[in-house]
């Protein structure tokens, strides 16, 4: 028997043990590929809904300005007692619309909305989301109140956009709406819903079709 004989059976299980080697190794780093590629579809899928959700704070912020600013009630401007009174404005003739309708919250997928009010009345808006933002940085200059949040509850949408920042001891300037006595939004869009904070309660708005 030749001498190379002897040592085939080896070779090949020498060369099997290999094969096996690299087939483990393959799985796992085809693993690894889809991991991080699920990571990243997850991350783009959140930036693309929260671009959604500052697009949709954006309407209902506009739309509590038109309403404040549309008409006067006994002389003066007056908030939304709720979401539906942006939809249609009842305190004048014919069929007024800030809003064309509750939109569905981007974070949560229902048309439920969390609201800020002040004596009864709907300053702002925001999300009833208690998910971790990806996005902590770079806002528009009238989101920069978002910066470093850790909730999306805590992008609060309100007019004019420094209310919840405003000194209670100094008035508004003229063509800044309403006055607000409190100061602080950062404690302000984490207060539990229905919790009365420096004049502000934070509540849920419901839903509407």
């Amino acid at each position: 028997m030749r001498r190379s004989d002897l040592h085939a059976p080896r070779v090949r299980a020498s060369m099997a043990g290999f094969a096996y080697l690299w087939t483990l190794l393959l799985v796992a780093f085809m693993g690894i590929g889809l991991t991080v590629a699920a990571e990243v579809h997850t991350t783009s899928a959140r930036r693309s809904q929260e671009r959604a959700l500052l697009n949709v704070g954006h309407q209902f912020r506009t739309a509590i300005q038109r309403y404040y600013e549309s008409a006067l009630v006994a002389g003066q401007h007056q908030y939304p007692a709720s979401l539906e009174d942006l939809l249609r404005d009842n305190r004048v003739p014919g069929i007024q619309r800030h809003l064309r309708q509750v939109f569905v919250d981007p974070m949560t997928g229902k048309a439920e909305w969390g609201v800020v009010r002040v004596a009864g009345r709907i300053v702002g808006v925001y999300s009833l989301s208690e998910q971790v933002p990806v996005k902590v940085d770079n806002f528009d200059a009238e989101d920069m109140a978002f910066r470093g949040k850790k909730k999306y509850s805590e992008w609060v949408f309100t007019y004019p956009v420094d209310l919840l920042l405003r000194d209670p001891a100094k008035p508004a300037a003229p063509g800044q709406g309403a006055s607000a006595p409190f100061m602080g939004a950062s404690e302000a869009a984490s207060s539990p819903v229905g919790t009365p904070l420096g004049g502000f309660i934070f509540s849920s708005g419901g839903a509407s079709g």
